[in-house]
């Protein structure tokens, strides 16, 4: 039977002779809080019965002070004497009854759910369990001490000079996000010196700042960089958790992308790269993970909540609170419904905008922190407390509107402050491009900016963050070059990663020589990256895109840290014209309001003295779309006209904009259509600003109205009036 008594660890002695001053201090804020003079140390947890706070020399010693100071369940003191880089840890007495959702156990140096930075590794070793790992179903607590075995939480020094800093504050709709990860981006370019390659100083640096600003990125949304945890599977299998998606450190930037190894190096690097970007008018959008940790499951290691209080951090099962509720799939969730877990989320959140200056957020699997009960909530109590903060309201929020929970699906159902991942918009584009019947309404949804998803709520365009690939599945390249996927370097039999990834490889699988193969394939990455530059809403670029980035295949590298993942910053020479048109497409995007409207098109004139309304849709023949035309099952191809004369709102000086005007040609059927350049009340004249069937985009045709244009298999013509 299991205890229900608290237990304390071996060895514990409560006076020593070196036991330093130690004063009352205060409940809050919660972590280590360094003054100038000496650290305010607070840590939660309802369930404990009593807290060690444990002080690590560099030699491995430990001094235990126990925190007897207690306020609404926060265990606090003061030391004058501990100053930034000192290593500690907690030990928290309390029951240890996994049949009622408690695992107290104080063998286990814990570390602070607040830590601002951290130092060691973890060797997976019997000693990181709460169990004995020969029988991992006996409620039998082995007692073994984990110090020496886990990493410790250090104390930083806050202050930092931010010099002029301000965030830049791009509108969303003059927004194009560029997806990248830390180390992928930096580990093989050349132009990063190697010992900066694989870390926030080289992201930082003026060869990758120019790829970004020659790329007309206003913002860089990097994959995860709090304080993550490698798996011990992936470990024993010469893998890693290269995505780190396995936080256990929501307020530490990742201490190995840090060039400067020393403890709480990282943090002062990372505000550097923050102050760096903003210099160049580039916003900072975080990936975070709030809806799980890297604890997992009930078999997992105890390294922070599960040993803190596991019942107010976690969701626990209701019928059985050994186990875990698991919205994620990684085998935990975290317990948004618990007023400290909420408090430990919005506390984070401020913390990376206040004292770090990132600019958003964009979070992983969100539809979890809405879930109140089973269902997803709109009105969930994370919402309310985002609605109201002064702070966490006023940055980019992207949600990645879904989990693996029923119901979870979620897209268009955020409240108004949120933009979304749009994966209609991902699906749709594919379907379009690799030739799936009856996708010209959808098609046109999408490229309008999903009014049907975002207009009801009140939301604008931008509030689509449109994409077609990211970290998650295919690269473009290999989206038009394979059909299925091909994981097997995975070690999990290729059963790992999404089966269903609406690609097309053009009629090879994999690598080829034929050129008429490879020439439709880069026409194809052509096209889907001018659609994404020419859709209303906010655009998406997945690192390594814009030059052909592969990944063979493998469409989950979240555990490949090698070159299968990196960038090949070669591939900007082998594939410098997709480059050089994916440069053209976002400068089109720019300098054009056109393409990145504040408000949704109304379908109909502006103005009464207006001829031509806002936005048309045109046959190839040149008239406007019928209803049966929409419904055409085969129906590949459609005009866009844009009136650049139509845009209702007005700019930041509140004077009108006024724009070119644009008919866009898709054709996205296996042969040659015949366009026909619509009546003169449209335009007299048109002249091609970027052509898909061009390596590098370039345009130069001039046809007049009732012109015939001749539109190539699988291609895309953007004419501007000049007439």
């Amino acid at each position: 039977m299991p205890s229900n008594k608290a237990v304390s660890a071996p060895g514990y002695a409560r006076d020593t002779p070196t036991r330093p001053t130690v004063w009352p201090g205060n409940a809050y804020p919660l972590g280590a809080t360094y003054d100038g003079g000496g650290t305010n140390f607070a840590l939660f947890s309802e369930v404990a019965e009593s807290v060690e706070l444990c002080l690590i020399d560099e030699d491995g010693t430990e001094s235990r002070i126990a925190l007897d100071e207690v306020d609404g369940y926060v265990w606090h003191a003061y030391l004058p004497s501990v100053h930034p880089g000192q290593r500690y840890g907690f030990r928290v007495h309390g029951p240890f009854d996994p049949a009622a959702g408690h695992r107290c156990d104080p063998s286990k140096l814990l570390l602070d759910p607040y830590g601002k930075a951290f130092d060691g590794d973890f060797d997976f070793g019997p000693a990181l369990f709460s169990y004995d790992m020969a029988a991992p179903d006996s409620d039998t607590l082995p007692m073994i001490d984990s110090l020496g075995h886990t990493m410790t939480s250090v104390v930083i020094n806050p202050y930092f000079d931010w010099q002029s800093d301000r965030a830049p504050r791009t509108p969303y709709h003059e927004t194009v996000i560029y997806e990248a990860h830390v180390k992928g981006m930096t580990q093989t370019h050349p132009g990063v010196p190697e010992e900066l390659r694989g870390t926030y100083a080289g992201l930082a640096h003026p060869a990758i700042i120019d790829h970004l600003k020659s790329l007309n990125v206003t913002a860089i949304e990097l994959m995860p960089v709090h304080q993550f945890m490698h798996d011990q599977r992936l470990l024993e299998m010469g893998l890693r958790n290269y995505w780190g998606y396995n936080t256990f450190g929501f307020f530490a930037p990742h201490n190995q992308y840090a060039s400067q190894r020393q403890p709480g190096g990282a943090v002062a690097e990372f505000k550097t790269m923050v102050r760096t970007f903003h210099e160049e008018g580039i916003e900072v959008i975080l990936d975070v993970v709030y809806n799980h940790t890297a604890e997992g499951n009930h078999l997992g290691p105890t390294i922070n909540f599960r040993g803190i209080d596991n019942a107010a951090y976690y969701r626990l099962d209701d019928n059985d609170p050994r186990f875990y509720k698991d919205f994620t799939g990684t085998g935990n969730s975290l317990n948004a419904r618990h007023p400290h877990t909420l408090q430990l989320i919005m506390d984070s959140l401020r913390y990376w905008v206040t004292e770090m200056h990132v600019d958003g957020f964009r979070f992983d699997l969100a539809a979890t922190l809405a879930r109140e009960l089973h269902d997803v909530d709109r009105l969930s109590a994370f919402f309310d407390l985002v609605q109201q903060d002064p702070i966490v309201s006023q940055v980019k929020l992207i949600a990645e509107p879904w989990d693996v929970g029923e119901g979870g699906y979620q897209v268009g159902n955020f409240p108004g402050l949120w933009t979304e991942w749009n994966g209609k918009y991902r699906d749709t584009v594919r379907d379009y491009w690799r030739g799936e019947p009856a996708t010209l309404g959808e098609f046109a949804s999408r490229l309008t900016g999903s009014s049907d998803l975002y207009e009801a709520t009140g939301r604008r365009p931008s509030a689509s963050i449109n994409f077609v690939t990211c970290h998650d599945g295919f690269t473009l390249n290999d989206l038009v070059s394979y059909n299925e996927k091909h994981n097997e370097a995975n070690g999990e039999d290729n059963r790992d990663g999404e089966s269903y990834n609406r690609s097309w490889n053009c009629g090879v699988e994999g690598p080829t020589d034929d050129p008429d193969i490879l020439a439709l394939r880069a026409r194809q990455m052509r096209n889907i990256l001018a659609t994404l530059m020419l859709s209303q809403g906010t655009p998406m670029i997945a690192h390594g895109d814009e030059m052909g980035r592969t990944q063979q295949g493998n469409n989950n590298v979240y555990c490949q840290d090698s070159e299968l993942s990196w960038m090949d910053w070669s591939l900007a020479d082998k594939n410098a014209d997709l480059l050089t048109f994916t440069r053209k497409a976002t400068r089109l995007r720019r300098d054009h309001p056109v393409f990145r409207r504040r408000r949704f098109f109304e379908g109909e004139p502006i103005r009464s003295r207006e001829q031509v309304c806002d936005i048309a849709w045109l046959t190839p023949s040149g008239r406007e779309m019928t209803h049966e035309d929409w419904g055409t099952e085969f129906g590949k191809s459609i005009a866009v006209f844009l009136n650049g004369d139509a845009i209702p709102e007005p700019d930041a000086r509140g004077e009108r904009v006024v724009d070119d005007s644009f008919l866009l040609c898709f054709n996205a059927h296996d042969d040659v259509v015949e366009f026909i350049a619509p009546h003169s009340r449209y335009a007299a004249e048109w002249t091609a600003e970027l052509d898909t069937t061009h390596p590098t985009g370039d345009g130069g045709l001039v046809v007049g109205a009732g012109q015939k244009i001749s539109l190539p298999a699988r291609s895309l013509l953007v004419l501007r009036k000049t007439a």
